[in-house]
């Protein structure tokens, strides 16, 4: 078991193509059922670390296939 927390923590790596994604940011969080349903990660940064117009990348959850101590594996295209 883990804490939503320390997902800020860890490295989201997409197994597409080993890039890093970026950042959690946010979680989305089923109310109704009690699940969490995506992980919000930071958009990508332009010069100077200012916010880049891409937005925000949402990773819904089943898309998470393995959490571990440094990172978190994800499969998106």
């Amino acid at each position: 078991m883990f804490k939503i927390t320390e997902l800020s923590s860890k490295d989201i790596i997409n197994l597409k193509d080993g890039a890093k994604l970026g950042a959690v940011k946010d979680v989305h969080v089923d109310m109704v059922e009690g699940k969490v349903r995506a992980i919000i990660l930071e958009g990508p940064r332009k010069y100077f670390r200012l916010p880049g117009t891409g937005g925000d990348i949402v990773v819904p959850w089943e898309k998470v296939k393995k959490i571990g101590v440094d990172a978190v594996l994800v499969e998106v295209d």
